[in-house]
């Protein structure tokens, strides 16, 4: 895997994936940023949502239920002191569909958590990291 990052101007960046995608980061006014981007902490709390909802999707996909729309909300809390780190990330999944079994929804949400997500596994190291889910049917 491979990635750029590329200074633009102010405190703005631009970061290149070696899949051939680009992001714009930017830093807070405050910080001598514009606001025209995401920060790179948001980059790597939406990092976490895009690994463990891809993972959640995938697994109830193979279980053969009838997912219509996946939406990970992620909320954390970061040290007061230097380095900022993350201490703390909720993440709280919708599973919109029909005739969800819970069971999966679980197990899915679960397994993530537990096995597949790699950024969740990183990011526990500094972090307490829960999950919670529910069910949306339609």
């Amino acid at each position: 895997m491979h990635a750029r990052v590329k200074w633009l101007d102010h405190m703005s960046f631009v970061g290149e994936s070696g899949s051939g995608h680009s992001v714009v980061m930017d830093g807070s006014p405050e910080h001598g940023g514009r606001n025209l981007g995401v920060r790179p902490m948001e980059m790597l709390l939406i990092g976490l949502g895009g690994c463990t909802a891809f993972d959640v999707v995938l697994m109830l996909q193979k279980s053969r239920q009838n997912v219509v729309d996946v939406e990970v909300s992620l909320d954390a809390e970061r040290a007061e002191d230097v380095p900022h780190v993350f201490t703390a990330i909720q993440a709280h999944f919708k599973v919109w569909g029909t005739d969800l079994n819970a069971k999966h929804v679980e197990r899915a949400v679960n397994l993530s958590a537990e096995k597949y997500c790699s950024a969740t596994k990183m990011l526990e190291k500094s972090a307490d990291i829960t999950y919670t889910w529910e069910i949306v049917s339609i």
